[in-house]
């Protein structure tokens, strides 16, 4: 009785393994035939800025600019969360964190934006906070960075998009971050498929 209930264990999760490879196939080559970004082949960044880091494995992408005046613009960027029931070829909105620092000061500047799909081709970007930081040291979370954004003068917030505006922070950039990330993210996504079938598999095979 003992022999028949292993058997009959092992048959169940053998047939639910097989199902499973079944749907992750099925969705790899889903993924191998979606092509979301068509429509959006623009793969080159503002030539001011240079991609500094994106590595396969994490899910940011830093690039960086140089002005002739010395300062130094530097863009962390990676997609925010899902937006539900959106139909529009990126799901998905930019979350930027932007540095801008001057030759010889300690202190910079650090801004907190946002960018979307606004489902006529274009991407333009939200400023949401703007701070202060006395050094690159001071990012403890007790270190007073500024007022609310959303309080402060209309025209000053304007005035500090513009700031940024003139420093590179772009249509062409934001479009170029909306595009490249969506497309490293079905990327990462169709390797994990494939990993996790692999493991599947390996797993059926060495119980044959």
């Amino acid at each position: 009785m003992a022999r028949a209930t292993q058997i009959f264990r092992k048959a169940r999760k053998a047939f639910h393994d097989l199902n499973l490879l079944k749907i992750l196939q099925s969705e790899i080559t889903h993924e191998l035939s979606s092509t979301p970004c068509q429509n959006y082949e623009n793969n080159s960044t503002s030539s001011d800025f240079t991609v500094e880091h994106d590595s396969l494995k994490s899910q940011d992408v830093v690039l960086r600019r140089k002005l002739d005046s010395g300062e130094e613009v530097v863009i962390s960027a990676l997609l925010g969360p899902l937006r539900l029931g959106y139909e529009g070829a990126f799901p998905r909105d930019i979350l930027m964190k932007i540095c801008v620092s001057k030759p010889g000061v300690s202190s910079l500047l650090q801004f907190d934006c946002g960018v979307s799909e606004n489902g006529h081709g274009g991407s333009p970007f939200e400023l949401y906070n703007a701070y202060y930081l006395p050094s690159s040291d001071c990012l403890g979370p007790s270190v007073y960075r500024g007022p609310s954004f959303s309080s402060l003068d209309p025209r000053l917030q304007d005035a500090l998009k513009e700031f940024l505006i003139s420093r590179g922070v772009e249509e062409r950039l934001t479009n170029f971050l909306l595009i490249h990330l969506h497309k490293k993210e079905q990327g990462q996504y169709l390797n994990w498929l494939q990993d996790v079938e692999s493991s599947i598999a390996k797993g059926q095979s060495n119980e044959l």
